[in-house]
């Protein structure tokens, strides 16, 4: 994989070589003129030249970004197909070593924290100002903690890459490798054939569901107006029985005080006169509610299926989703730090606040072996089909286990792994890390995760997004994580974003 790409660089270096000559001899006489400072501080990478794949490129499905070399390589399902030199970070404003993926592309983008700054064919990796995009690359790390592109090269790229391609951000070189391992998805291939037309059947059923919902709807609100007149007058008996039934029991309390006969005359007159009136209220209120017992009962009936039609449009609502989310490649990530494991798919709803809504239902506990021991950072990613299922590659980029050995000791829910597994796609990933999520992982997010042990300063120097970070709601539940952010994502927040905040 690596190979292929590295002798396409070398054909594309030899073809510039020529007509570089004089430029080169001129550039070597004005380096020798810099001080030994100097060159420690604004040392070239190895290598500064764009370079192909000699073959037709497919759709890229990962990026991966070298602090140490001053390169990004993309891949497709095959392998390398482009490769650059970049400018990352300066000291103080580092770009984050990490787990990101594309979240919004801008043909035309201006900062709005650095004077207006132009970012052509940006491609945002984080919402709180972290992205690729095309401008000037002096040889060094230069940028303010985004990864600067050649601007022609990023033109080239804008077009080709989608919504939730990985970026993988590595302090050293990192490859994709193979790998194989009882713990990565299979697919069931009827399962992935069946997927589409069950997504289309619970749809319908879905709009079904909802339609009925509105016909119980309106049938309970015809019949509440039918009633009303009705309950009001009920609501009037049952306000006199128990304005009777108050006085009778202040007559006998009247009478059980008298003292004379007198008193005792009068108050045995007014507990008559309450007896009588009780037995009235009493009776106009049986009589009243025998006769709006048909009516109140089919009030009932109709409120029960209301009930009954809400619950069944909820259950096939979340039936639709979720067969519609399997037709999506899923990711997955596990994380020793909180002995999580989280799942997320791009539902391809676009947020009001700008990026796509990923769905983020399922959180669970994970158990790993050795918890105290590391585990590193390892991506594992789903390159293409194969007979027996998929074909999966790592990229490691921070040291720990081995990544087979990672896998080895981590063991995920059998429920977890019947309801994903089944219909895995390629695309699809999983996340092995030392590191927590990233506050800056929200619901217009897949995973974020930077390392710790990693210079960060372009990336904690910027405002967080937002402080909502995941779903709280065990999947079971079937919560909305849409729904879980909406409450939670304030006005200023919005305003905050669109802005850009750099």
């Amino acid at each position: 994989m690596v190979s292929r790409l590295a002798k396409a660089e070398s054909t594309v270096v030899m073809r510039h070589w020529r007509p570089a000559a004089i430029v080169t001899l001129g550039a070597v006489a004005a380096l020798t003129a810099l001080t030994a400072d100097a060159l420690a501080t604004q040392a070239r990478p190895a290598s500064s030249a764009e370079a192909a794949a000699p073959r037709e490129p497919g759709e890229p499905i990962m990026a991966i970004v070298s602090i140490k070399t001053q390169q990004v390589t993309f891949y497709d399902a095959e392998g390398g197909i482009l490769r650059a030199p970049v400018s990352t970070g300066v000291t103080g404003r580092e770009t984050p070593a990490g787990i990101f993926a594309v979240l919004e592309k801008d043909k035309d983008h201006r900062s709005s924290m650095y004077d207006d700054a132009w970012m052509p064919n940006m491609q945002r990796i984080t919402w709180n100002g972290i992205a690729l995009h095309g401008g000037p690359l002096p040889g060094y790390a230069a940028s303010h903690g985004c990864v600067r592109m050649p601007y022609g090269f990023a033109e080239k790229l804008f077009n080709k890459t989608r919504i939730g391609m990985r970026v993988i951000i590595s302090p050293n070189d990192a490859a994709p490798v193979e790998i194989s391992h009882p713990a990565l998805l299979m697919p069931n291939a009827e399962a992935i054939a069946a997927a589409p037309a069950r997504a289309d059947t619970l749809a319908r059923e879905a709009a079904e569901a909802t339609k009925a919902t509105d016909v119980a709807k309106k049938a309970a609100a015809r019949v509440a107006r039918e009633t009303a007149p009705l309950m009001a007058s009920l609501r009037k008996l049952k306000l006199r029985k128990t304005r009777a039934d108050a006085e009778l029991a202040f007559a006998d309390k009247a009478l059980a005080a008298a003292k004379t006969d007198q008193a005792k005359a009068r108050a045995e007159e007014r507990r008559q006169k309450a007896t009588s009136r009780v037995t009235e209220a009493g009776m106009q209120l049986d009589t009243a509610t025998a006769d709006a017992k048909s009516k109140l009962d089919a009030d009932a009936a109709v409120m029960d299926a209301v009930k009954a039609a809400e619950t069944k449009e909820a259950a096939t609502a979340k039936a639709a989703n979720e067969t519609k989310l399997a037709l999506e490649p899923v990711s997955i990530f596990i994380s020793r730090a909180t002995q999580k494991l989280y799942v997320r798919r791009n539902t391809h709803k676009r947020s009001p606040d700008g990026g796509e809504v990923f769905d983020a239902s399922i959180e669970v506990p994970v158990t790993i072996r050795n918890p105290d021991k590391p585990i590193g950072t390892h991506v594992l990613t789903a390159m293409a089909r194969k007979e027996a299922g998929l074909r999966w590659t790592v990229v490691t980029i921070d040291s720990g286990d081995e990544a087979k050995n990672a896998l080895d000791r981590i063991t995920i829910p059998l429920d977890v792994l019947d309801r994903i597994g089944p219909t895995a796609l390629p695309r699809s990933s999983i996340i092995v890390s030392d590191e927590p999520l990233s506050s800056e992982t929200n619901y217009r997010t897949e995973f974020v995760a930077v390392l710790s042990n990693q210079p960060q300063g372009g990336f904690i120097t910027r405002r967080p997004s937002t402080g909502v970070n995941f779903a709280g709601a065990d999947f079971r539940s079937g919560a909305g994580f849409f729904s879980f952010f909406q409450g939670n994502w304030g006005r200023g927040d919005y305003h905050r974003m669109r802005r850009g905040w750099w």
